[in-house]
């Protein structure tokens, strides 16, 4: 029997480099006000929004994602052709196939990089670095970029008082390489689908396309079961990501949860009983919900702002549609 020879891969793996893109529109409570019932302040209440970004027709998925890239390459002080894999976590590009993550590898200029997209909602940035992860440990490439980029515009029902004041547009990528020393912790990640209607499109393409309903499918959610589910069962999963990593909320420095509602990462904060030292993300209330970009967009603008610095060891969090959740710790880069 032949033996197979053992991949030669990095001892552990590390995020390097970070970027962002918010689309140029900002949009206020204001122009979300004219087409529901609802007040500024019972917005900010709810949810802490205050404005967010909607896309033009030129900031596509595609050109969003290549601006954060770019930016995430050149911090990781790297080339891009030195790129191996390209990971996309989007549920808002509206071309079943091919991935826009083959077209986004082409753009930036890697040297033929394996390139695919992943749907896994909110959480989507958390599976998609962990699958960089285990590309790098294993050997299968040096270099691995990591993007969340949504359109969250184009499936927001603006009628819809419970979401329509929710979804924002921007991307986030991150670089992650090899390193000497673990930088990215054991992944706690997986899904409830026993729950998978609390957060759903509206109803499927071919319902639309065969003129079963005329509206164009939207994003929903069961607002109160969302947050529950939010606030009590992932305080768990956070908790469960610091004991797999071997430290405590004492070690932190940065909690960088999904950017659902201020209010739910209030509670978070409150439950894992985070010391007053540790930063916290909140970066939902000039971004909005921005799904799988949330998490990366918000390291981001902590890292530009100061408000974190490289070689803090935050906790990240993502979780929702799936319903579905991913969670780890890492070191800032």
């Amino acid at each position: 029997m032949a033996k197979i020879k053992p991949s030669k891969g990095a001892p552990y793996a590390r995020i390097l480099g970070v970027g962002g893109y918010r689309p140029t529109r900002v949009v206020p409570n204001e122009v979300i006000l004219e087409t529901i019932d609802s007040s500024d302040e019972w917005i900010r209440s709810r949810s802490g929004i205050e404005t967010r970004h909607w896309a033009s027709d030129e900031e596509t998925v595609a050109a969003m994602s290549i601006e954060a890239s770019g930016k995430a390459i050149a911090d990781a002080g790297i080339s891009a052709e030195q790129i191996g894999g390209v990971i996309v976590s989007t549920v808002s590009h509206f071309k079943q196939t091919p991935a826009v993550a083959t077209g986004i590898a082409d753009k930036l200029g890697t040297a033929k990089a394996a390139a695919f997209d992943i749907s896994a909602g909110c959480a989507g940035f958390g599976y998609g670095l962990t699958l960089a992860k285990g590309m790098i440990v294993e050997g299968s490439a040096e270099y691995v970029l990591v993007i969340g980029v949504e359109r969250l515009s184009d499936l927001t029902d603006l009628e819809d008082r419970a979401t329509a004041f929710l979804f924002g547009d921007g991307a986030g990528a991150v670089v992650v390489g090899p390193s000497q020393e673990p930088a990215i912790g054991p992944t706690v990640w997986g899904s409830e689908g026993d729950k998978s209607d609390t957060i759903k499109q509206t109803v499927a393409w071919t319902d639309y396309r065969d003129g079963t309903v005329e509206k164009f499918p939207a994003i929903t959610q069961e607002g109160q079961a969302v947050f529950r589910w939010a606030v009590f069962e992932m305080a768990k999963v956070a908790q469960q990501a610091l004991d797999a990593a071997g430290i405590s909320v004492d070690d932190l420095d940065v909690f960088i949860p999904h950017q659902a509602n201020v209010r739910i990462i209030d509670s978070m904060v409150k439950t894992l009983k985070l010391p007053e030292h540790v930063t916290v993300a909140r970066d939902i209330r000039t971004t909005g919900n921005t799904s799988a970009a949330s998490i990366p967009l918000a390291m981001e603008r902590l890292l530009a702002t100061g408000e974190a610095k490289s070689g803090d060891t935050a906790l990240v969090i993502g979780f929702g549609a799936g319903l579905v959740y991913a969670a780890t710790v890492v070191t800032l880069p």
